[in-house]
């Protein structure tokens, strides 16, 4: 055991107090220069690389000069200095939404369904008396926002189908429902009737041109028992018909008052943003908020071009167009202070949600490993659908619908084989949805950007997807040896294994909406029984613990032990256009709204955790690290004050109650940019 000198150690003891008391006494003759602004008596929240709490902090220029007690503080205060009392619980840094549609999180003056869920009944009326309000012209458009396409929907007699009921509402004018997912869309006759084909010669969307020149569309457009398109229309169909904007609910609208997205951030505590599908069309409206000194964000563009729709003269995917589009949209914004474009969107995939009211059943369309279950449905005393069984796809019966399907055209052939079997012939169809694009597509799409520098922001949902998406991110940084990018990918709905360990072995960074972990039944009837064989439509039917979709969605927590880098993304306006950071937290600790059963608990992660995703993770994902993320000497003045404390809720076993915070005040270098008033 080593032996210490006692005199030495008493020598040295005397000799560091004595430095503390000249360092002191230097501190005290030469303070520094004062603050412009000195924030005191709260809780800081500081989320540096010891998790430290402040009480105070000062700025100056727009940065971060001091952080730590109310005591210490006192030295940054002079004259000028405006200092403040905390009046709240609670400080944390400036919140990264690093997944959001910010041009679209706008409240207009818009037929907006703001996603309540409705019977086809309650649709109709309530679409009727849009187009009396809005008095769209003969032949004129109404869009209808934020359609709740899970939740809902029963049909009646009256309304068999979305088109019946968007027909019973006006066949005077086109009506477009807009799904609030973004992927989801409904179209009445009038509108069906205008879709065009390659050539731009109209030839309407039907049994026929489905079965025809439209058959590569077949999996996103719903049918009817008769094979009549029902009104829904998903995914890259919707470009059939000549639509309202794909990209942009109404940027003409929001055009005129762009100032009203960087307020709605504000007043939510949000700093930082990643567009998550930034279209050079657009770009005007950053382009005017930066010019007006009224852009309170940092922003950065997830630039998106369709691979599928930039084609050369000879039909072939023009990757040099789309690459040289964003190398200048890149050089652009080079050297602004707030806004890059050093990311590139792709779609691996659509959504995973099938509609049970349909017959035959429509089946989700993202990518899956395995075929969809085929699952009969009913409904019950309550309206809500319910599972009574499944078809063996690979029965021998199965086998000649599909080696004979014009034996199941007709109307009386397609109702003799439903009376006699139980099930439409249309269920006999094997399918395990589609990619986005063709998985070599993919792969050449990320490894051109990437060999340019770009990062990559994949939005990937099922499992086929995420493996694709994993194996392009790697593929391209084995082409260029890069693996020091900030790839991503957004949502993982459904992840195996496998390529969670994948993700976490590469780092990637997974951009997480929380809000979404939660279990509906309504909802749930949309997806699990496509993936899991269950009867009935309860909590217990629908959640078998260890079966493969209970174990693997949204799997958050396998992803961070894994590796991965957890970053937080609202994607409004899916769902809502609020981008709700608080209720995102609540659910990532809870995986539940009160009152209901949790979804795959295993999961969950603490608040620290997503703390961590919404500021310092975030930021890194967003290359934004050295000003944002955290709150420390030399960083951007970016901070929200909080209404409660919600760590110590946490900690006090109340996550739940996370999910009412809401911000009192936000500052942007240094500057409060949002008020929100009092406790």
């Amino acid at each position: 055991m080593p032996c210490f000198n006692a005199s030495l150690l008493l020598a040295g003891r005397v000799a560091f107090v004595a430095g503390i008391s000249l360092t002191m006494a230097q501190a005290e003759a030469n303070p520094p220069a004062p603050a412009e602004l000195v924030l005191e008596g709260g809780r800081i929240y500081t989320v540096d690389a010891a998790r430290s709490v402040a009480a105070a902090l000062a700025v100056r220029d727009g940065r971060v000069v001091f952080v730590g007690t109310s005591a210490e503080a006192k030295r940054w205060i002079g004259p000028q200095t405006r200092v403040e009392e905390l009046a709240g619980p609670l400080v944390l840094p400036g919140l990264v939404d690093a997944h959001i549609h910010p041009l679209d999180i706008v409240d207009l003056d818009v037929c907006d369904l703001d996603s309540h869920p409705l019977t086809l009944a309650e649709l109709s009326a309530f679409v009727a008396k849009c187009v009396a309000h809005y008095a769209p012209p003969p032949g004129g458009r109404l869009v209808v926002h934020q359609w709740n396409y899970t939740d809902g929907n029963q049909p009646d007699a009256h309304h068999p189908t979305l088109r019946a009921a968007l027909d019973a509402a006006s066949t005077q004018v086109w009506i477009q429902l807009l799904g609030n997912d973004g992927h989801h869309g409904a179209f009445n006759s009038m509108a069906l009737a205008q879709a065009k084909n390659a050539k731009g010669r109209i030839v309407g969307l039907s049994k026929a041109t489905l079965a025809g020149e439209f058959a590569q569309y077949r999996p996103f457009v719903g049918v009817d028992a008769l094979g009549e398109p029902n009104g829904a229309v998903n995914e890259d169909a919707r470009y059939l018909i000549d639509t309202h904007s794909m990209l942009y609910s109404d940027l003409e609208a929001v055009s005129k008052v762009p100032e009203r997205i960087p307020q709605r951030l504000n007043s939510v505590g949000i700093t930082a943003i990643l567009d998550a599908m930034a279209s050079p069309i657009g770009l005007p409206v950053y382009d005017k908020l930066a010019a007006s000194g009224q852009l309170t964000v940092r922003a950065r563009l997830a630039l998106f071009f369709d691979p599928s729709r930039t084609l050369t003269a000879a039909g072939k995917i023009d990757y040099d167009s789309m690459l040289d589009e964003a190398k200048k949209i890149r050089a652009k914004y080079a050297n602004d202070p707030l806004i890059h474009a050093d990311v590139i969107k792709l779609f691996a995939d659509g959504v995973l949600e099938g509609n049970p009211f349909a017959v035959p059943p429509t089946l989700p369309n993202a990518a899956a490993l395995k075929p969809f279950l085929q699952p009969i449905f009913s409904v019950d005393a309550a309206g809500h659908a319910t599972v009574t069984g499944y078809v063996d796809t690979a029965s021998e019966l199965c086998g000649e619908v599909r080696a004979h399907p014009r034996k199941y055209l007709a109307a009386a052939d397609i109702n003799a084989f439903t009376q006699a079997h139980g099930y439409h012939p249309g269920q006999c169809a094997i399918s395990s949805g589609e990619l986005q694009h063709k998985r070599e597509v993919i792969l050449e799409y990320v490894r051109r950007m990437h060999l340019a520098g770009f990062n990559l922001h994949i939005h990937a949902i099922s499992d086929r997807s995420v493996r694709t998406a994993v194996d392009a991110i790697e593929a391209a940084r084995a082409a260029d040896g890069n693996s020091t990018t900030r790839d991503a990918l957004a949502h993982l709905q459904l992840a195996a294994p496998a390529d969670v360990a994948r993700i976490g072995r590469d780092h990637l960074y997974v951009a997480f909406t929380y809000a979404w972990m939660n279990t509906d039944p309504d909802y749930d009837l949309t997806v699990i029984p496509f993936f899991e064989k269950v009867h009935g439509n309860s909590y217990q039917a629908l959640h078998r613990p260890g079966s493969y979709y209970e174990a693997n969605n949204y799997p958050v927590r396998a992803v961070k032990a894994a590796g991965g880098i957890l970053a937080a993304g609202s994607d409004a306006p899916v769902e809502t256009r609020d981008p709700r950071p608080f209720v995102n937290m609540a659910l990532a600790i809870t995986r539940g709204y009160p009152g209901r059963p949790p979804l795959s608990l295993q999961q969950s992660i603490s608040v620290r955790e997503v703390i961590e995703a919404y500021t310092i993770n975030g930021a890194r994902m967003l290359g934004l690290e050295k000003d944002a993320g955290s709150i420390e000497v030399g960083k951007s003045a970016d901070f929200v004050l909080v209404d409660r404390d919600i760590l110590a809720l946490a900690d006090g076993g109340h996550p739940q109650a996370i999910a009412d915070a809401h911000v009192l005040a936000t500052w942007f270098r240094g500057t409060k940019v949002y008020a929100g008033g009092t406790r």
